[in-house]
């Protein structure tokens, strides 16, 4: 694991997006296209954006999986990650298949074991991931299951993630926030060549330094991060002002990514 610290959030989303579009254009040449996990919330919109301006990526050659989705939530719903993963990144990049996570399926387990036979099929050369506001990872919450092998898991949302939801203005009320959702399991993503983690602004604080500062845990989701080797942490002054000098300093390797496929 590598931690960057940046002065801003566009200058996370330019250095994320540099390392993204580096490992998706090795594994276009390498093997003829790339897999990538897709991630949403306001932590992606800097690196989307970024994304979105780098021209030289053949899309058509990309294959997008989809790392969690609130069960029960319609695809038109302003906060749902289906609406928008099509309005960041189908309708601007055009990808050769996304293959979302149909969250009102009328059978969230069958709908995990469609997703998994499809991405149990592929090598992911890049996941994006953020981190939650209490440790979680995807919507992975503590105590997250670190042994399932399953790729897709559903979950029960913790009522602090729920609550996270509401102060960023994605629902109105804390009722109106989803109680499950499907999820990505801790092991598959763990299963990607590379991983950048975008976890910008105060919120995030605390949450990094449990992660990165205290013992691996599935009580902090995320901190398995820590146990693979090619993980990226974008972070700007904000969400890194509880951490050590000594972790910064141990962890950093600028904005490059230290492995591609």
């Amino acid at each position: 694991m590598h931690i960057g610290v940046f002065d801003s959030r566009p200058g996370i989303g330019e250095a994320a997006a540099a390392a993204a579009a580096g490992i998706i254009r090795n594994a276009i040449a390498e093997r003829g296209q790339a897999f990538i996990v897709a991630a949403t919330g306001a932590s992606q919109f800097e690196p989307l954006d970024a994304l979105a301006r780098v021209r030289e990526l053949d899309w058509s050659r990309t294959t997008f999986f989809h790392l969690d989705e609130y069960i029960g939530l319609p695809r038109p719903h302003p906060a749902s990650f289906r609406r928008y993963l099509q309005q960041r990144i189908v309708d601007r990049l055009h990808p050769g298949a996304f293959h979302f996570i149909g969250g009102d399926a009328p059978d969230p387990a069958a709908e995990c074991r469609r997703l998994g036979k499809l991405i149990s099929a592929c090598t992911i050369d890049l996941a994006f991931t953020g981190i939650g506001e209490n440790g979680h990872l995807a919507f992975n919450e503590p105590p997250a299951d670190f042994e399932t092998d399953e790729p897709y898991i559903v979950v029960s949302l913790a009522e602090t993630s729920r609550q996270q939801q509401v102060r960023e203005g994605w629902f109105n009320t804390l009722e109106d926030v989803p109680v499950k959702a499907i999820s990505m399991s801790v092991r598959q993503i763990l299963k990607s060549e590379n991983i950048l983690c975008i976890a910008p602004g105060k919120g995030k604080a605390r949450a990094l330094q449990s992660c990165f500062e205290m013992e691996t845990s599935p009580w902090c989701p995320a901190s398995i991060l820590r146990e693979h080797p090619a993980t990226l942490v974008y972070v700007d002054s904000e969400a890194a002002s509880l951490l050590s000098e000594a972790t910064v300093a141990a962890n950093w390797q600028g904005a490059g990514l230290g492995r591609s496929t």
